[in-house]
C-alpha cells in the first residue's frame, strides 16, 4: 500500500492561506470541490497533519437529520484538538447550527487552527438554513479569528452555487478545484516509463484510491492481470462506488451513462440504446439529460468538432477514463472473477485493450498538447485550444486541431493525427493524414503545420521532414511537469 501521493501543488495553496492567517490574525476561507474518489478528504488530512496546528475534521453523513448532524458535528468537536476544555461543548442541541457554530467559536484557540466541514453538500440537503447560518456564523464569529475554514464537496454543481453570487456565502471564499492525479503524478508515484504510465493513467484515471494498490513497475496489463483474479480490487470497487452513489437507481439516467460507456457517441445512437421496447428515447427526454450530466454532474465531456466553422454533430464521452474502463469492460471482468473464472475475464480485457486505449488516449493527447502549447513548448505561440475534427459522416475524422480559439477558430495552427498502436506511424498513415487534414475548414496548406502523435514514433519509411512535430509518450508526461 502506497502512501500520500503528489498534490504538491495543492498543498502549497492550502499551506499559502494558513500562512495569510498567521499573518493577519484574520479567518480565511475556502472551497474545495472535486468529484468522488478524487482524493479531496485524504489531502485537506494530509494538509492537517503536516500544519502542525489544531484542527477539527467533521464529515457529514448523508441522509441524516438536522438533529443527528449537528450531534455529530459537536461530538467530533469535543474529540479535536481545538477546544480547551472538552466538557464545555455541548452534547446537543437540537439540531440548531448557529447555536453548533457559536460553540465552535467558543472552543477555537487564539493560535492560528483548522476547521475542515466535509461534505457540505450534504449539510445544505438535511437543512436549508444551512447556508444562511454559516454566512451569518462566519460574519460575525468567524472571520476576525485565526481560523482557516475547509468546505469540501464532492457534488460540483451544488458546490458551484455555495459561493454563487445570489447565496449567502458569496464572496466569502476562495474556490479551489481537486482533479485526478496527472500522468506525470502518476509515472512519479509507480516508477513506470512514460508508456506505460500513460496506460496507468487511462486505467486509474488518476485516482488515488488506485494507484495506491498498483505495485510499482508494474505493467498496465499485468496489472489487469492480477486484478481479474479479485472481484474486490479497487480497479472495479472505485468506478463501482462512484457509479452507485451518483446512479442507485437503474433509472433513464443510468442507461444514458452505460450507453456511452459500452461506445455510443451521438445523440441518435445513444437516444437508440436508451431507449426501451417503445422505441428510441425522445429527444425532450435525452437532452436536459445529456446537458445535466454534462454541465452539472460532470459525469461526460461533449467534444465538439475545431476549426474555423461552426461544426456538428458533439460527441459524449464518460469524463473519467477509469469509469469509461469499468462501464466498457471491466464491469464485465469483475462479475467473471465473482464467478470464479478470472482467465475469461482478463482475454476479455486482452481482446479489447488496443481498441480501447487507442481511443482514451485521444483526450489525453489533445489535454497535453495545449498544456505544452500553453506554456510555450510548442512552436505554435498562438494555440489557445487543441481539439479534433469530424463532419456528419465522420470521413473523415482528424485527430489533432490546433487553433487560436474556440468555439470557432480564427486561424488552424496544426492539424494531424494520432497512432497509439505497436506498429509505428507509416507511410500509408501519413498519406491517410495528408488527405484528411485538407478537409478541415481553415486549413491552409501554407501555414497550417502538421503534428504526429505516435506510441511508438515514426516508422524507417518516414521522412521525418515531412512531420513538424512528432508527440511522444515521453512528451506526453513532461507537458504536466513545470
Amino acid at each position: 500500500m502506497r502512501g500520500f501521493i503528489g498534490r504538491t501543488a495543492e498543498l502549497s495553496l492550502l499551506t499559502k492561506r494558513l500562512r495569510r492567517v498567521r499573518e493577519t490574525g484574520a479567518g480565511v476561507a475556502v472551497t474545495l470541490r472535486g468529484r468522488r474518489q478524487v482524493g479531496k478528504s485524504r489531502l485537506v488530512q494530509e494538509f492537517c497533519d503536516r500544519a502542525g496546528v489544531p484542527y477539527l475534521f467533521t464529515t457529514a453523513t448523508k441522509g441524516a437529520s438536522a438533529v443527528e448532524a449537528v450531534g455529530a458535528f459537536l461530538a467530533d468537536l469535543r474529540e479535536s484538538e481545538l477546544p480547551e476544555d472538552p466538557a464545555l461543548v455541548p452534547t446537543a442541541v437540537g439540531g440548531n447550527w448557529p447555536d453548533a457554530f457559536r460553540a465552535l467559536t467558543m472552543s477555537l484557540p487564539a493560535r492560528p487552527c483548522v476547521v475542515v466541514l466535509d461534505e457540505v453538500p450534504w449539510l445544505s440537503e438535511q437543512d436549508g438554513l444551512f447556508e444562511g447560518a454559516l454566512q451569518t456564523a462566519w460574519d460575525r464569529l468567524l472571520a476576525t479569528r485565526p481560523v482557516l475554514l475547509l468546505l469540501l464537496g464532492s457534488d460540483l454543481h451544488m458546490m458551484e452555487r455555495l459561493t454563487a453570487y445570489d447565496r449567502p456565502f458569496f464572496g466569502r471564499a476562495d474556490n479551489l478545484v481537486l482533479g485526478p492525479l496527472h500522468p506525470g503524478d502518476v509515472a512519479d508515484a509507480l516508477g513506470l516509463d512514460a508508456e506505460h504510465a500513460i496506460d496507468a493513467h487511462l486505467i486509474t484515471g488518476g485516482l488515488p484510491g488506485i494507484i495506491r494498490t498498483w505495485p510499482r513497475a508494474l505493467p498496465a496489463l499485468e496489472f489487469l492481470r492480477q486484478e481479474a483474479e479479485d472481484p474486490g480490487a479497487a480497479v472495479f470497487s472505485v468506478p463501482e462506488a462512484v457509479l452507485m452513489a451518483g446512479f442507485p437507481n437503474p433509472d433513464v439516467s443510468r442507461r444514458v451513462l452505460e450507453a456511452i460507456g459500452a461506445g455510443d457517441r451521438t445523440h441518435a445512437n445513444i437516444a437508440a440504446t436508451a431507449g426501451s421496447r417503445d422505441g428510441a428515447l425522445p429527444s425532450g427526454t435525452l437532452s436536459p439529460l445529456l446537458r445535466k450530466l454534462t454541465a452539472e454532474k460532470r459525469v461526460l465531456a461533449l467534444d465538439e468538432p475545431l476549426s474555423a466553422r461552426p461544426g456538428k454533430p458533439g460527441l459524449y464521452r464518460v469524463a473519467d477514463s477509469n469509469l469509461r474502463l469499468y462501464l466498457g469492460m471491466l464491469r464485465t471482468v469483475q462479475e467473471q472473477a465473482r464467478r470464479g473464472r478470472p482467465e475469461a475475464g482478463f482475454r476479455l480485457v486482452e481482446r479489447r485493450w488496443t481498441a480501447w486505449r487507442g481511443r482514451a488516449v485521444k483526450p489525453l493527447v489533445r489535454q497535453s498538447l495545449e498544456l505544452a502549447a500553453l506554456s510555450g513548448r510548442l512552436p505554435w505561440p498562438e494555440v489557445e485550444a487543441v481539439g479534433g475534427w469530424w463532419n456528419r459522416r465522420f470521413d473523415p475524422e482528424v485527430d489533432l486541431v490546433g487553433a487560436d480559439r474556440v468555439p470557432v477558430a480564427g486561424r488552424v495552427l496544426f492539424t494531424g493525427s494520432i497512432k497509439w498502436l505497436a506498429s509505428p506511424f507509416d507511410t500509408h498513415d501519413l498519406a491517410t493524414a495528408r488527405r484528411s487534414v485538407v478537409q478541415v475548414p481553415g486549413y491552409d496548406p501554407a501555414t497550417t503545420s502538421l503534428v504526429i502523435a505516435s506510441l511508438t514514433g515514426l516508422a524507417p519509411d518516414v521522412d521525418p521532414r515531412c512531420v513538424d512535430l512528432v508527440w511522444t509518450p515521453r512528451d506526453i508526461i513532461d507537458s504536466w511537469r513545470p
